[in-house]
């Protein structure tokens, strides 16, 4: 009886955390999720025009679709995207709930999630550095905050 308890146990765990390693989108078997299940809206931006009308503090609630630039190297918890007007988004997942896949660079993304603009500081700026692999003399240059447009994922959808 211990034993089908302890394996029930196991069972539970994987499978509550299925979500956090990619699962194939139903809707299209081209798409792996990670995070939470959504829908692809047929207006989800694919430019930074919604960041004009944000101020500091606000965020609006929305789908955003581009190209992935970078992912962190250490373990897949942020990246980088480009927008079709050649903006850049700085994207983090909601409550550090999932990370993407290391060699994600390259791939189309839909995400879903939080737009918002932030004043990024130099220490955090300097750590995002460090994660890419960015040589000592790189790191020491980042001297001034720089406003970013930020995201924050609760869903991603990545191209196979």
């Amino acid at each position: 009886m211990k034993k089908i308890n302890i394996l029930a146990i196991i069972l539970m765990v994987c499978l509550g955390s299925k979500k956090s390693f990619g699962q194939e989108n139903a809707a299209s078997n081209s798409y792996v999720l990670f995070g939470s299940s959504f829908t692809e809206k047929e207006d989800a931006s694919r430019n930074s025009k919604i960041y004009q009308n944000i101020q500091s503090k606000d965020t609006i609630t929305t789908q955003l679709v581009g190209d992935i630039n970078e992912v962190c190297q250490s373990k897949g918890c942020w990246m980088k995207v480009n927008l079709s007007n050649n903006e850049e988004v700085f994207v983090k997942f909601k409550d550090y709930g999932f990370f993407v896949p290391l060699d994600a660079t390259g791939r189309k993304v839909v995400m879903n999630g939080k737009a918002f603009i932030e004043k990024l500081s130099v220490k955090d700026q300097r750590h995002y550095a460090k994660d890419k692999g960015a040589s000592e003399a790189e790191i020491a240059k980042i001297t001034k905050p720089k406003k970013t447009l930020r995201f924050e994922a609760d869903g991603v959808l990545i191209k196979k």
